[in-house]
């Protein structure tokens, strides 16, 4: 209600009251005039109780129309009076209201005048409190005074305000922004228990560049991969540098459950709050998709939104992203439940035009909204795909803890820096542990075990595998509960044994349906009471959380979905060794009966072959809990959670045999991974060991003349994946080198940097599977790959070529000198690269192959393409003549984009004629060759001429190697390159003339331009082999002394 309708409705009302009550004496009991007049006189007839003095009026005129003539007149008497004491009441509330409405803009004058003076400090808060009940009024009060400063021509006045404002506000959503983000909760977010964020925060190792791909692999298989990544194969980045490259307006940081995203959303913003980094950031605007969830259904302004979350930027009016530097954090894009439709959503362009909440996001994130603001996304791997590639600017990948970075948290993490110590140095010796220790959750469960078990001398073996680590971080949440609430006795055991196998089901139930998030109705389904489940958090206070949110009702997940994955193996194992059930199978044969009772080893067997047929692993981390729970001694350790054992050596016996049946298969390298680690569960390392004692041998070539099962080759693969050594170089050299095994250890050559597979038999086949390997593995970290002196030929360079052509190959170097390539291949090799402008090779080795006429053609067409990316071209010994190598130059020179640095044409026959054609492209400006090789290229003085010329002729010719050994160019072409080594422009760095026929007089000539030109680069000359006799190691000998001569390397 507006106070101008709320005034007239009060007194209004106030006055009919009074004639109302004079009527009815008037009239006693005339039924149709007491009706009429309260249907017309009665406030509470009309809609929402607004009316004007004269529309009653009017209908009281209307009604006593049939009155008397001295009724009449008393009434017309009584209204005038009315009327009059109506004027004056107005009269005199609307000099009161004319009094407080000047008084207030004039307080909000004094304030902008105040922030107007010089001495007002920068950031200074004022009366924040106060102004968060009047904000409207303020709101309007800053449009009026900047709308009346503009018609004053006070433009410039107009804009300090409105900048000193955004100052104020900068500062007050900083200081919420602190409050909210300075705690952190490691687990399970307690009320009061937060710890200071700046004290127990360790940077997270974030990528650069990630694929932003979809992974359809369960994130246990992820946190394998990632830890195999070699560390100097990526570019890291912290969180607070995200934003440096200016030309960046997205990231999109991926990383699976638990990794740290959150974390890191929450130290940037900490570190803006508090002054640390991004200054030159005026808003941070974090928009959790877990609550822009609960406003689906609503419609909003984009600055409508901004002003629901942040009620203090109402005051700001529009955001000019332009002037200012903001950014917009959309954390958690896994949890979205707005169907993000880009491809269908109208396009919007006014920030302030009223749409849906999807409909805001969409128009955001494309740049049809403030294109000039900057967004952060974060994900998990699973959901990437819902921004379109072309809406991202920079992928960035978050991978936890590297190695250096598990060391830190432990130490910040342990007081006691000699406990830290020792928990560092055991965690080292799990690989296993240490692996899962990437994820700053485990990190955490780690320490809270360990730092009991070391520091408090508790007996017990100490962890060393998973199984082992989690029963005793539920031992201590059980001993835990006891001490908090019963001092330290377990007042209802069969309770604690009833919740914790509650628990396991819904772990259970929700980790076959892949669900890490649930709801109510699925603790319904448990037998858990809603109602009671805090009893539930109360015995797992760091494994079971519940949060509420606002339109979902409560939901409920495991602090990880490793803690997940043991309760549900647990309450598997229970339910087995109690009532002979597999919740494995299928209802209807789950419960066997006594004449089909189940072993142990069956049970354990039937949950191998059911992890083995999950294509995405989710059931690989379960298996090894399983396989673990079955030991006596950790079945042992859960006492009273386990009324009777359910194992014995036998059983172990025959679940491990089966398992190595089942490696001996030969099953894909992720499958065949996890079944070692079960075999660790179960303690048993002697595959393992068997390879060990090969690899035990002295030198290289371990494994020659070895006959290795394939259960062993398995072996060696579990053991280089997870060996504490980086995986930067595979050299089959080390081990056999067969195409065996090549194609046994192609896991390892994947997850490997580099590969060196040079004259090791490779053939076609073996050059298929490396190139099927390569491609059903878009995130394989393989990126320099020699294959050298095989025998692929055209058949198995066609298969790498259809690699190549795979816009997800990282591959960045090739070789395949000496592979009996013909012009077919080359074809092939050339066509992949132009059909893949997103290719990542920079460098081409081939070396002595046949490439004929056709397939330098093809070379050429793709150094002609301007999306091609080579840097380096090897075509040593190809059979190039003078029209080959015309082709390839007209080729750079008609690309004036070429990358091409290094082109190597040693032992070709290209002539003085070739080389001709070579010097016109080094004549270009645009030419971007740094290096030429022209070894053994049948060049005479005549050919020297051409290239010295053509450099002379190039003030900013980019070469700074050439190498003209076993030539020609006798004393009359060495002559002109002393011209050109005498021109104060030439770049030329190293310049070799081994074996070329020179005499004296042509070093006397070379000489002379070192000792003369003082801004010479030339820094190594090759003179091997030539003929300089006495004299010329005499003017070579007294350049070397010469303080002037630039010459660090001479060879003569």
């Amino acid at each position: 209600m507006s106070l101008w309708n709320f005034i007239l409705a009060r007194r209004s009302s106030s006055l009919l009251s009074r004639d109302w009550t004079l009527a009815s004496k008037m009239l006693g009991k005339g039924a149709r005039c007491a009706r009429a007049l309260s249907l017309f006189l009665m406030p509470a007839r009309f809609p929402r109780g607004l009316f004007l003095a004269s529309r009653p009026l009017f209908f009281f005129r209307i009604s006593v129309g049939h009155l008397g003539s001295g009724v009449r007149d008393s009434l017309s008497v009584q209204r005038e009076k009315a009327e009059l004491t109506y004027r004056k009441q107005l009269e005199s509330i609307f000099k009161e209201l004319e009094h407080k409405v000047v008084s207030l803009v004039k307080k909000e004058l004094k304030k902008f005048k105040k922030l107007l003076s010089p001495d007002y400090p920068a950031c200074s808060e004022r009366d924040v409190e106060d102004e968060e009940d009047q904000s409207s009024v303020i709101e309007r009060a800053l449009k009026i005074t900047l709308h009346v400063l503009g018609n004053m021509n006070q433009t410039d006045l107009a804009n300090m305000l409105h900048t000193k404002l955004v100052s104020e506000y900068q500062q007050n959503l900083k200081n919420k922004q602190m409050e909210k983000y300075k705690g952190i909760n490691e687990g399970i977010s307690q009320h009061g228990s937060s710890t200071l964020l700046n004290e127990i925060y360790t940077e997270l190792y974030i990528t650069e560049g990630g694929s932003g791909e979809v992974s359809n692999e369960h994130e246990v298989r992820q946190i394998e991969t990632a830890s195999r990544k070699p560390a100097t194969q990526e570019t890291p980045i912290k969180c607070n540098d995200l934003f440096k490259d200016k030309s960046i307006r997205s990231v999109l940081t991926i990383g699976v459950a638990g990794i740290g995203k959150t974390v890191s959303v929450q130290k940037f913003i900490l570190d803006w709050a508090e002054g640390r980094a991004n200054q030159d950031v005026i808003f941070v605007f974090p928009l959790p998709f877990r609550e822009l969830n609960l406003m689906m259904e609503k419609r909003f302004s984009l600055m409508n939104l901004l002003h629901d979350f942040f009620p203090k930027t109402k005051q700001l009016q529009l955001i000019d992203c332009d002037v200012y530097k903001v950014i917009f954090i959309f954390d958690g894009l896994d949890e979205c439940r707005l169907p993000l439709d880009f491809q269908n959503n109208e396009n919007l362009w006014d920030v302030t035009e009223s749409t849906s909440v999807d409909v805001l996001l969409t128009n955001l994130i494309k740049g049809n909204l403030l294109p000039s603001a900057l967004l952060w996304i974060t994900s998990q791997p699973a959901a990437a795909n819902q921004i379109p590639f072309e809406c991202v600017d920079q992928v960035t990948e978050v991978r936890g803890f590297n190695d250096p970075q598990k060391e830190e948290y432990f130490r910040k993490r342990i007081i006691d820096q000699s406990l830290a110590n020792r928990i560092i140095t055991h965690m080292k010796s799990s690989r296993s542990l240490y692996i899962m220790c990437h994820i700053p959750v485990f990190c955490w469960i780690t320490a809270t075990v360990l730092e009991r078990m070391l520091g408090e001398a508790e007996s017990g073996e100490i962890p060393k595998t998973l199984t082992q680590m989690f029963t005793q971080f539920l031992i201590f949440q059980i001993k835990h509960k006891d001490k908090k609430y019963h001092g330290n006795i377990d007042t209802d055991p069969q309770q604690t044994k009833n919740t914790i196998l509650a628990l396991g089901k819904l772990a259970f139930q929700q980790l076959e349906k892949g669900n890490l998030i649930f709801y109510e109705e699925d603790l319904r389904e448990c037998g858990i009471d809603v109602k009671d489940v805090s009893v539930y958090s109360g015995v797992c206070t760091q494994i079971f959380r519940e949060e509420y949110w606002l339109h979902l009702g409560k939901v409920f997940s495991f602090v990880h979905l490793s803690a997940q994955a043991f309760l549900a193996a647990l309450y598997a194992f229970i339910s087995f060794i109690s009532n002979n059930r597999n919740e494995l199978e299928q209802q209807s044969t789950a419960v066997l009966h006594d004449f089909k009772r189940s072993t142990m080893s069956d049970f354990l067997m039937n949950a191998v072959d059911k992890a083995l047929h999950s294509e995405n692993g989710h059931l690989d981390l379960f298996l090894r809990f399983l396989l673990g729970l079955s030991l006596e001694s950790n079945q042992t350790l859960l006492g009273g959670l386990l009324t009777q054992t359910g194992s014995n050596s036998h059983s172990k016996e025959e679940t491990v045999k089966y398992i190595k049946e089942k490696i001996r298969e030969n099953p894909s390298p992720e499958k065949s991974i996890n079944l070692f680690h079960c075999l660790n569960e179960l303690k048993d390392h002697s595959l393992v060991q068997e390879v060990q004692t090969y690899l035990s041998r002295g030198g290289d070539r371990h494994l020659f003349g070895a006959r290795l099962s394939p259960a062993q080759w398995s072996a060696l693969v579990f053991m280089m994946l997870n060996s504490e050594e980086e995986l930067d170089e595979f050299d089959v050299w080390k081990y056999d080198p067969s195409e065996e095994c090549l194609l046994r250890l192609l896991p390892v050559v994947t997850a490997s940097r580099k590969a060196l597979l040079f004259n090791c038999g490779i053939t076609d086949e073996g050059c298929a599977a490396l190139a099927s390997a390569l491609r059903s593995n878009p995130s394989s970290h393989l990126r320099e790959l020699n294959l050298n002196l095989n025998e692929p030929r055209d058949s198995g360079v066609k298969q790498l070529s259809a690699l190549l052509e795979d816009p997800h190959c990282k591959l960045e170097k090739v070789e395949l000198e000496h592979c009996s390539i013909t012009d077919e291949g080359c074809a092939a090799l050339a066509s992949a690269l132009r059909s893949n402008p997103s290719s990542h090779l920079r460098e081409l080795n081939l070396n002595q192959n046949n490439l004929g006429d056709s397939g330098v053609k093809q070379l050429s067409a793709l150094l002609e393409d301007p999306h091609c990316k080579l840097e380096k071209l090897e075509l040593s010994d190809c059979s190039i003549t003078d029209e080959r190598c015309a082709a390839l130059a007209a080729a750079l020179r008609s690309n004036p984009s070429s990358h091409l640095r290094e082109l190597n044409l040693n032992d070709n026959k290209p002539g003085d004629s070739g080389v001709k054609q070579l010097s016109a492209l080094l004549e270009d400006p645009h030419c971007t060759l740094e290096k030429v090789e022209l070894d053994s290229c049948s060049i005479t003085d005549e050919g020297c001429a051409a290239l010295a010329s053509a450099l002379r002729s190039n003030p900013s010719s980019h070469l700074r190697e050439l190498n003209l050994n076993h030539n020609k160019p006798g004393n009359a072409g060495v002559k002109q390159l002393s011209a050109l080594l005498e021109d104060p422009h030439c770049k030329l760095e190293i310049l070799e003339l081994y074996h070329c026929s020179i005499t004296d007089k042509g070093c006397t000539a070379l000489a002379s331009p070192l000792r003369s030109n003082s801004s010479s680069h030339l820094r190594e000359l090759n003179l091997s082999y030539n003929k300089p006799g006495d004299s010329g190691v005499k003017q070579l000998s007294a350049l070397l002394e010469d303080p002037h001569c630039k010459l660090e390397k001479l060879e003569d």
